[in-house]
């Protein structure tokens, strides 16, 4: 049971991946060479959060990064033995 859990769990990981990098990359790449006032423009937001927010989930990601970091040499510190 447990091993279908990380299965599922896993394969719902990669299909919200697949979905960001394709909508990702119809705003990025195909949006700027259709007409402002092309239908598809309305499901997307404007081009400037096409830098903006990958900028805030990097940021976000190296804090994240940087607590686990400073959480795993805080817990595995062990202090000097005085003699």
């Amino acid at each position: 049971c447990e091993m279908f859990l990380d299965q599922a769990v896993g394969m719902g990981l990669v299909l919200f991946s697949l979905a960001l990098f394709s909508y990702y990359s119809v705003w990025v790449v195909v949006l700027p060479f259709m007409a402002s006032d092309h239908m598809l423009q309305q499901y997307f937001l404007p081009r400037e959060y096409s830098v903006i927010l990958p900028g805030i989930a990097a940021v976000v990601l190296l804090l994240m990064i940087g607590a686990f970091t400073a959480a795993v040499v805080w817990m595995n510190h062990k202090p000097k033995k005085v003699d």
